[in-house]
């Protein structure tokens, strides 16, 4: 008899710290069990609207359910408005006669998980932040298949298997490409490189900083490329973009690994895709973590810090003299950077696409 084909219903959105994972997932799984029908879940308004599609994988949605954290209105329809997306996610399901959920966080998690509970079909979690989010905090009561991406992540039934990523970064040889992909960035081969990036939403107090210092970073002999995010550039005093000698402003990046190949050191934020991309690729960096929310990117960041990959420094203190002081000083220092890179690229993990897949197919079977 051949084997029945797996339906697998893959959750989450809102943001591409979930989409990407999810989408890396997915991948990974066409090439693990490639006859596999695949569905993407997620909200009508969230990234994923246009990146899934995008990548291929097919995508349905169900209404957005916020949990407030305080006493409103909200809260008081929060019984109806889940009730009524669970019951969407049981749909979702049964039309697609999933055999496994696997959810990676964000608003359309709960419904989805409480659904594939309630039908018993085996639940799969990945949880990327170092500080669980929610929905996957309920999930994972719900479960023993849970993967994380940093190492003592408090989730019932942890298993530390990193972040599932684009294989073009996972096997990303940046000494062999960093020519390549500096003449593709419009940058000098052999010049000192400094790439600064606050991710796909951009980050104006990193942005100011970097503005006011590109004087400074020319005269020690380095080139910036700053990727702004979209909608972010930075403005001189007439209102023009931003140009200067040395400097290249660019508001988005198509293919990070660009970026990380053209690196001598990368300044970001410490989000749970970019600590661990960075890891894995084994760029030195500065981190410079979202000084707002609940404190998951200096966790995020805790740990490459602590190996020696990266340094870490507070929001209100990254300014024009901490850049004199230490930025400036440590580009131009190989034989630290050499140190960083082999710290990092030794405490990265370069298959937990694999491992997820591998996770998910055996709840499959089961």
């Amino acid at each position: 008899m051949t084997p029945k084909t797996p339906s697998i219903v893959l959750a989450g959105g809102g943001t591409a710290g979930h989409i990407s994972p999810l989408l890396a997932i997915a991948a990974a799984l066409r090439t693990a069990c490639p006859g596999a029908a695949l569905l993407a879940v997620g909200t009508p308004a969230g990234m994923e609207t246009r990146l899934v599609p995008a990548a291929g994988v097919e995508l349905a949605t169900i209404d957005r359910v916020p949990f407030p954290r305080r006493p409103s209105v909200d809260l008081v329809r929060l019984p109806g408005r889940l009730s009524g997306a669970v019951r969407q996610a049981g749909s979702v399901l049964d039309e697609a006669r999933a055999d496994v959920l696997v959810g990676v966080g964000g608003y359309v998690c709960t419904p989805m998980y409480l659904a594939a509970r309630k039908r018993r079909i085996p639940i799969v979690i990945h949880e990327a932040n170092a500080r669980p989010g929610l929905a996957n905090r309920v999930g994972a009561m719900l479960t023993d298949r849970v993967g994380v991406a940093f190492a003592g992540t408090p989730l019932r039934n942890a298993m530390h298997v990193g972040m599932p990523m684009r294989t073009e970064i996972s096997s990303l040889d940046r000494a062999a490409a960093r020519t390549a992909a500096r003449e593709a960035l419009g940058l000098d081969p052999d010049l000192p490189t400094l790439i600064v990036t606050g991710g796909s939403l951009g980050a104006q107090s990193i942005n100011r900083t970097i503005s006011g210092t590109v004087g400074q970073l020319a005269a020690a002999g380095i080139q910036t490329l700053h990727i702004t995010g979209r909608g972010k550039s930075v403005l001189n005093d007439a209102g023009a973009p931003l140009a200067a000698d040395g400097y290249r402003q660019v508001e988005y990046v198509d293919g990070m690994e660009l970026a990380y190949a053209a690196a001598d050191l990368l300044l970001a934020r410490a989000g749970a895709a970019t600590v661990s991309e960075v890891a894995a690729v084994g760029v030195p960096a500065v981190l410079v973590p979202l000084p707002i929310g609940n404190g998951e990117q200096a966790l995020n960041a805790a740990g490459l810090v602590a190996a020696g990959g990266a340094l870490m420094v507070a929001d209100r203190n990254f300014t024009a003299g901490w850049v004199a002081r230490e930025l400036i000083p440590l580009i131009t220092d190989k034989a630290r950077l050499a140190t960083m890179e082999a710290n990092s690229y030794r405490l990265g993990i370069r298959n937990a696409d694999q491992r997820m897949a591998g996770l998910i197919l055996e709840a499959v079977n089961a």
